[in-house]
Protein backbone atom coordinates (compact mmCIF):
# COMPACT_ATOMS: atom_id res chain seq x y z
CA UNK A 1 0.00 0.00 0.00
CA UNK A 2 1.89 3.06 -1.25
CA UNK A 3 0.14 5.61 0.96
CA UNK A 4 0.98 3.73 4.16
CA UNK A 5 4.63 3.34 3.12
CA UNK A 6 5.06 6.98 2.14
CA UNK A 7 3.51 8.23 5.37
CA UNK A 8 5.74 5.92 7.40
CA UNK A 9 8.89 7.14 5.71
CA UNK A 10 7.95 10.81 6.02
CA UNK A 11 7.15 10.47 9.71
CA UNK A 12 10.33 8.50 10.37
CA UNK A 13 12.41 11.34 8.99
CA UNK A 14 10.60 14.01 10.95
CA UNK A 15 10.46 12.68 14.50
CA UNK A 16 12.40 14.27 17.33
CA UNK A 17 14.99 12.39 19.44
CA UNK A 18 13.57 9.91 21.93
CA UNK A 19 12.22 11.45 25.13
CA UNK A 20 12.00 10.01 28.62
CA UNK A 21 8.64 9.49 30.29
CA UNK A 22 7.32 12.74 31.74
CA UNK A 23 5.62 12.69 35.12
CA UNK A 24 3.77 15.10 37.35
CA UNK A 25 3.02 15.03 41.07
CA UNK A 26 1.60 11.66 42.18
CA UNK A 27 -1.27 13.36 44.04
CA UNK A 28 -3.09 14.46 40.87
CA UNK A 29 -5.61 11.68 40.46
CA UNK A 30 -5.73 8.75 38.04
CA UNK A 31 -2.55 8.67 35.93
CA UNK A 32 -2.78 9.23 32.17
CA UNK A 33 -0.48 7.23 29.88
CA UNK A 34 0.06 8.57 26.35
CA UNK A 35 1.01 6.10 23.60
CA UNK A 36 2.46 7.45 20.34
CA UNK A 37 2.01 5.94 16.89
CA UNK A 38 4.11 4.09 14.33
CA UNK A 39 7.61 5.47 13.63
CA UNK A 40 7.07 8.30 16.10
CA UNK A 41 8.05 9.17 19.65
CA UNK A 42 6.46 10.77 22.69
CA UNK A 43 7.99 14.24 22.47
CA UNK A 44 7.05 14.77 18.84
CA UNK A 45 3.50 13.56 19.44
CA UNK A 46 2.34 14.88 22.79
CA UNK A 47 3.72 18.40 23.33
CA UNK A 48 0.39 20.23 23.28
CA UNK A 49 -1.71 17.58 25.01
CA UNK A 50 0.83 17.13 27.80
CA UNK A 51 0.71 20.86 28.50
CA UNK A 52 -3.10 20.83 28.63
CA UNK A 53 -3.21 17.81 30.92
CA UNK A 54 -0.74 19.42 33.30
CA UNK A 55 -2.97 22.49 33.44
CA UNK A 56 -5.77 20.08 34.32
CA UNK A 57 -3.66 18.84 37.28
CA UNK A 58 -3.13 15.34 35.90
CA UNK A 59 -0.21 12.94 36.22
CA UNK A 60 1.09 12.42 32.70
CA UNK A 61 3.31 9.55 31.55
CA UNK A 62 4.50 9.43 27.94
CA UNK A 63 6.77 6.45 27.23
CA UNK A 64 8.70 5.72 24.08
CA UNK A 65 8.18 2.08 23.20
CA UNK A 66 8.64 -0.66 20.65
CA UNK A 67 11.56 0.72 18.62
CA UNK A 68 9.48 3.76 17.64
CA UNK A 69 6.44 1.46 17.61
CA UNK A 70 7.81 -0.59 14.71
CA UNK A 71 8.08 -3.86 16.65
CA UNK A 72 5.24 -6.40 16.50
CA UNK A 73 2.26 -4.87 18.31
CA UNK A 74 1.95 -7.84 20.66
CA UNK A 75 5.51 -7.21 21.90
CA UNK A 76 4.85 -3.49 22.31
CA UNK A 77 1.70 -4.29 24.29
CA UNK A 78 3.73 -6.43 26.70
CA UNK A 79 6.16 -3.56 27.10
CA UNK A 80 3.29 -1.18 27.85
CA UNK A 81 1.79 -3.67 30.30
CA UNK A 82 4.99 -3.63 32.33
CA UNK A 83 5.04 0.15 32.10
CA UNK A 84 1.47 0.37 33.44
CA UNK A 85 2.52 -1.74 36.42
CA UNK A 86 5.39 0.64 37.17
CA UNK A 87 3.10 3.67 36.93
CA UNK A 88 0.58 2.08 39.31
CA UNK A 89 3.34 1.25 41.77
CA UNK A 90 4.79 4.74 41.48
CA UNK A 91 1.49 6.55 42.04
CA UNK A 92 -0.39 4.15 44.29
CA UNK A 93 -3.35 4.31 41.89
CA UNK A 94 -5.41 1.22 41.09
CA UNK A 95 -6.12 2.23 37.47
CA UNK A 96 -4.82 4.37 34.63
CA UNK A 97 -6.38 6.08 31.64
CA UNK A 98 -4.69 5.50 28.27
CA UNK A 99 -4.65 7.92 25.36
CA UNK A 100 -3.39 6.28 22.18
CA UNK A 101 -2.60 7.95 18.86
CA UNK A 102 -2.87 5.82 15.72
CA UNK A 103 -1.17 2.49 16.53
CA UNK A 104 -1.14 3.51 20.21
CA UNK A 105 -4.87 2.87 20.48
CA UNK A 106 -4.45 -0.59 18.97
CA UNK A 107 -1.60 -1.38 21.38
CA UNK A 108 -3.90 -0.45 24.25
CA UNK A 109 -6.69 -2.69 22.99
CA UNK A 110 -4.35 -5.68 22.63
CA UNK A 111 -3.13 -5.09 26.18
CA UNK A 112 -6.72 -5.04 27.43
CA UNK A 113 -7.86 -8.13 25.56
CA UNK A 114 -4.89 -10.46 25.86
CA UNK A 115 -2.68 -9.25 28.72
CA UNK A 116 -5.05 -8.60 31.62
CA UNK A 117 -5.24 -4.85 31.20
CA UNK A 118 -8.97 -4.61 31.91
CA UNK A 119 -8.34 -4.70 35.66
CA UNK A 120 -5.83 -1.85 35.47
CA UNK A 121 -7.34 0.52 32.90
CA UNK A 122 -10.37 2.77 33.40
CA UNK A 123 -10.59 4.11 29.86
CA UNK A 124 -8.93 4.17 26.45
CA UNK A 125 -9.17 7.33 24.37
CA UNK A 126 -7.93 6.67 20.84
CA UNK A 127 -7.04 9.29 18.26
CA UNK A 128 -7.06 8.25 14.58
CA UNK A 129 -6.46 4.61 15.48
CA UNK A 130 -6.90 1.84 12.87
CA UNK A 131 -9.02 -0.38 15.13
CA UNK A 132 -10.31 -2.41 12.19
CA UNK A 133 -7.21 -2.13 10.08
CA UNK A 134 -5.92 -0.26 7.05
CA UNK A 135 -6.82 -1.59 3.59
CA UNK A 136 -4.16 -2.66 1.13
CA UNK A 137 -0.85 -4.51 1.20
CA UNK A 138 2.78 -3.68 1.98
CA UNK A 139 6.06 -4.50 0.21
CA UNK A 140 8.17 -7.23 1.80
CA UNK A 141 10.98 -4.82 2.72
CA UNK A 142 8.60 -2.70 4.78
CA UNK A 143 7.09 -5.73 6.50
CA UNK A 144 10.60 -6.77 7.60
CA UNK A 145 11.50 -3.27 8.74
CA UNK A 146 8.18 -2.61 10.46
CA UNK A 147 6.24 -5.68 11.65
CA UNK A 148 3.75 -3.35 13.35
CA UNK A 149 2.86 -1.92 9.95
CA UNK A 150 1.71 -5.31 8.64
CA UNK A 151 -0.12 -5.97 11.94
CA UNK A 152 -2.25 -2.91 11.20
CA UNK A 153 -3.49 -4.15 7.84
CA UNK A 154 -7.17 -5.06 7.80
CA UNK A 155 -6.41 -8.59 6.61
CA UNK A 156 -3.67 -9.37 9.15
CA UNK A 157 -4.02 -12.27 11.63
CA UNK A 158 -3.30 -9.76 14.39
CA UNK A 159 -6.21 -7.52 13.44
CA UNK A 160 -8.59 -10.45 13.02
CA UNK A 161 -7.74 -11.76 16.50
CA UNK A 162 -8.04 -8.31 18.04
CA UNK A 163 -11.60 -7.83 16.77
CA UNK A 164 -12.88 -11.37 17.08
CA UNK A 165 -15.82 -11.39 19.49
CA UNK A 166 -16.44 -7.64 19.49
CA UNK A 167 -14.67 -4.34 20.04
CA UNK A 168 -15.03 -3.87 23.81
CA UNK A 169 -13.70 -5.88 26.74
CA UNK A 170 -14.24 -5.80 30.49
CA UNK A 171 -15.83 -2.66 31.88
CA UNK A 172 -13.38 -0.27 30.21
CA UNK A 173 -14.81 2.90 28.69
CA UNK A 174 -13.76 4.03 25.22
CA UNK A 175 -13.70 7.26 23.25
CA UNK A 176 -12.55 7.41 19.64
CA UNK A 177 -11.66 10.69 17.94
CA UNK A 178 -11.46 10.64 14.16
CA UNK A 179 -11.35 12.91 11.12
CA UNK A 180 -13.02 12.56 7.74
CA UNK A 181 -9.83 14.05 6.25
CA UNK A 182 -7.53 11.43 7.78
CA UNK A 183 -6.08 10.24 4.45
CA UNK A 184 -4.49 7.11 5.97
CA UNK A 185 -7.00 5.39 8.24
CA UNK A 186 -10.60 5.14 6.96
CA UNK A 187 -13.04 6.71 9.40
CA UNK A 188 -15.01 3.45 9.67
CA UNK A 189 -11.86 1.74 10.94
CA UNK A 190 -11.38 4.33 13.67
CA UNK A 191 -14.75 3.79 15.38
CA UNK A 192 -15.74 1.13 17.91
CA UNK A 193 -19.12 -0.54 18.39
CA UNK A 194 -20.84 -0.71 21.75
CA UNK A 195 -23.48 0.82 24.02
CA UNK A 196 -23.50 4.55 24.75
CA UNK A 197 -22.43 4.03 28.35
CA UNK A 198 -19.26 2.28 27.16
CA UNK A 199 -18.14 4.00 23.96
CA UNK A 200 -18.35 7.41 22.31
CA UNK A 201 -17.21 7.97 18.72
CA UNK A 202 -16.33 11.59 17.99
CA UNK A 203 -15.81 12.89 14.44
CA UNK A 204 -14.07 16.26 14.33
CA UNK A 205 -16.12 17.56 11.40
CA UNK A 206 -19.47 16.82 13.07
CA UNK A 207 -19.07 19.96 15.17
CA UNK A 208 -16.12 21.58 13.39
CA UNK A 209 -17.11 21.27 9.70
CA UNK A 210 -14.36 23.57 8.46
CA UNK A 211 -11.58 21.59 10.17
CA UNK A 212 -9.39 19.75 7.64
CA UNK A 213 -6.99 18.05 10.07
CA UNK A 214 -5.30 14.98 8.58
CA UNK A 215 -3.79 11.92 10.20
CA UNK A 216 -0.38 13.36 11.01
CA UNK A 217 -1.76 16.50 12.63
CA UNK A 218 -4.42 14.94 14.86
CA UNK A 219 -2.60 15.10 18.19
CA UNK A 220 -1.74 18.76 17.60
CA UNK A 221 -5.25 19.87 16.58
CA UNK A 222 -7.09 22.00 19.11
CA UNK A 223 -10.45 20.21 18.78
CA UNK A 224 -8.80 16.83 19.35
CA UNK A 225 -6.99 18.07 22.44
CA UNK A 226 -10.20 19.57 23.83
CA UNK A 227 -12.17 16.36 23.30
CA UNK A 228 -9.41 14.31 24.91
CA UNK A 229 -9.46 16.48 28.02
CA UNK A 230 -13.27 16.39 28.00
CA UNK A 231 -13.26 12.60 27.86
CA UNK A 232 -10.84 12.32 30.77
CA UNK A 233 -12.94 14.69 32.85
CA UNK A 234 -16.03 12.56 32.13
CA UNK A 235 -14.52 9.23 33.16
CA UNK A 236 -13.45 8.26 29.65
CA UNK A 237 -16.52 9.14 27.57
CA UNK A 238 -16.29 12.38 25.59
CA UNK A 239 -19.35 14.52 24.95
CA UNK A 240 -19.77 14.58 21.13
CA UNK A 241 -21.51 17.97 21.42
CA UNK A 242 -18.62 19.52 23.34
CA UNK A 243 -17.66 22.93 21.88
CA UNK A 244 -14.17 21.96 20.71
CA UNK A 245 -13.71 24.39 17.78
Amino acid sequence: MKTFAVVLLVVSAAVAPAAKASTVDASCGRPVILLHGTANDSRGTWRELTAELRKDKRCVYAPDYGNRARNPIALSAKEIGAYVDRVLADTGSSEVDIVGYSQGGVVARHYLKFLGGTTKVNSVISIASPHHGIPGTLPDWLVKRCPACSDQLATSPFMKALNDGGDLVGSVRYTTIGSRHDGLVPLASQTLSGPADRVTNVVVQDTCPLDFTGHGQMTHARPVIKWTVNALRRGGLADPAHRAC
